[in-house]
């Protein structure tokens, strides 16, 4: 009686460790599904997340704010932009921005077209963006001339290039279409907009939401 007793337990207890088994290969099961889904996810929001890169010169402060405000606004919960600053090796001076004398820095470098003042740093992995942010203050009509050398410091082949530009009543006018020849027949140039130094946030929101691109600011 005592050993039928004992081969009973034996089975029950046998039984018991096997449904175990089975609830935790079933619950591994699930988690494991889990975790690969939730990957699948990030890895088809990473792909499909445009990169985008927000670049400037400014020597003032006043595109750097207006720079700043696009950066902010693009990076929500599905979009992130990276911020980078166009530094030249040699920075300008006051004098060297005195647009009155003819002799000044500036004043030189605009007047000559072979001029390409030397920039400090690059941008880390620029084949990776998608999207480029490209602003500058308005010097004579034009484009500073660190943004002709920065234009051909990289190829910008099957790239979005959205120029933004900073000036007191300057308009954009053609500063960006003479940037067209630094990028390639895959460069996709959108129409970019003159900003006045107080910019304001809601108004940059307005252009962004407003172009031509799979981006939602906020």
């Amino acid at each position: 009686m005592k050993r039928t007793c004992f081969l009973i337990i034996i089975v029950l207890l046998l039984s018991s460790a096997c449904n175990s088994a089975r609830t935790e290969t079933r619950t591994n099961t699930s988690t494991t599904a889990e975790t690969s889904t939730q990957e699948e996810l990030n890895m088809a929001i990473t792909a499909d997340t445009p990169k985008i890169l927000v670049t400037y010169f400014s020597c003032t402060g006043n595109t750097r704010a207006v720079a700043m405000h696009i950066t902010d606004a693009l990076n929500t919960q599905t979009i992130t932009a990276n911020l980078h600053e166009i530094r030249p090796q040699v920075p300008y001076t006051t004098e060297d921005l005195n647009w009155r004398n003819n002799s000044s820095r500036s004043s030189r470098e605009n007047a000559d077209p072979s001029s390409r003042p030397a920039i400090s740093g690059l941008v880390p992995n620029m084949e990776n963006y998608d999207i480029v942010f490209l602003g500058y203050p308005i010097w004579w009509g034009q484009a500073p001339k660190i943004i002709y050398t920065f234009m051909e410091s990289y190829d910008f082949s099957v790239k979005t290039i959205v120029p933004f530009c900073t000036s007191g009543t300057s308009p954009l006018g053609n500063s960006a279409t003479n940037l067209h020849r630094f990028g390639s027949g895959s460069t996709t140039w959108l129409t970019g907009l003159r900003f006045a130094a107080d910019a304001s946030r809601s108004s940059i929101v307005t252009w962004l939401n407003g172009l031509d691109l799979d981006i939602t600011a906020e």
